[in-house]
C-alpha cells in the first residue's frame, strides 16, 4: 500500500495515532478545540453522537487548512442505550466498570475523512464483553489511572485488555480507530492506493 496524499488527523489521541503510524501512514495533528462538540444537539442516539462528533472535529480542521484532506473519530461505549464517557475521577470509573462488569457492551467509532471534493464516513460497531470482574480489582484498576481519558473506563491494549473476555469485531475499533475501515476509505479517496510490495520499498 503506498500513500499519494497527506493527511491531517483532527484527534489528540495517542491510540489513533499510534494505529495510523503503525499501518505506515505520514500525516500532521491539528486539534479542534474541546467547545466544538457544546453545538451538537442534547439526546442523539449514540451512533449519531459519535458521527455528529467526529464530523464537527474534521469540519473544524479542515475549515482551517483548505484543501487538505482531514480525518475526525470519535469513540462512544454503550451500555443498555447509557454513553459511558471519559470518568470525571476514580469513584465515576469504578462505577462503569462494576457497570460492565461481566456484561457485554458496544463500542461505537465513527470517522468521517473530509477532502477537497470528497466525504467519507462511517460507524463501526464491536461488542465487548466482560469478565466478571471483582471490586478489589475494579478498585486497583480505577486508582491505576489508565481508565481516566478513555470511554468507558478501560483500555483494551493496556491493562484493562485483562477485563475483557470476548471481542466480536473490530479490535482496532475498541482502541480508538477501525483502521481497516479508515484505509478502505483512503483507498476510494485516493489518499492511498494498493501497490505491490516492492514499490513501496
Amino acid at each position: 500500500m503506498r500513500q499519494t496524499q497527506h493527511f491531517i488527523l483532527a484527534s489528540g489521541s495517542p491510540r489513533r495515532k499510534r494505529l495510523l503510524l503503525d499501518a505506515g501512514l505520514a500525516f500532521d495533528v491539528v486539534l479542534a478545540p474541546p467547545d466544538v462538540e457544546e453545538n451538537i444537539p442534547p439526546g442523539l442516539e449514540a451512533e449519531d453522537e459519535a458521527m455528529r462528533r467526529a464530523l464537527a472535529k474534521a469540519g473544524f480542521v479542515a475549515k482551517m487548512n483548505p484543501g487538505a484532506f482531514v480525518l475526525g473519530a470519535d469513540t462512544v461505549v454503550v451500555l443498555d442505550g447509557e454513553i459511558l464517557g471519559k470518568p470525571s475521577s476514580v469513584e465515576d470509573a469504578s462505577r462503569m466498570l462494576g457497570l460492565l462488569s461481566g456484561r457485554t457492551h458496544e463500542v461505537i467509532t465513527a470517522f468521517t475523512l473530509l477532502g477537497p471534493e470528497t466525504r467519507e464516513e462511517e460507524a463501526v460497531k464491536t461488542k465487548v464483553s466482560f469478565r466478571e470482574i471483582d471490586e478489589e480489582t475494579i478498585g486497583r484498576y480505577a486508582e491505576s489511572g489508565e481508565p481516566m481519558d478513555k470511554a468507558g473506563a478501560y483500555a483494551i491494549q493496556g491493562m484493562g485488555g485483562g477485563l475483557v473476555d470476548r471481542v466480536e469485531g473490530s479490535y482496532t475499533n475498541v482502541v480508538g480507530l477501525p483502521v481497516a475501515e479508515v484505509l478502505n476509505a483512503f483507498m476510494r479517496c485516493g489518499v492511498v492506493t494498493d501497490a505491490p510490495l516492492h514499490s513501496a520499498i
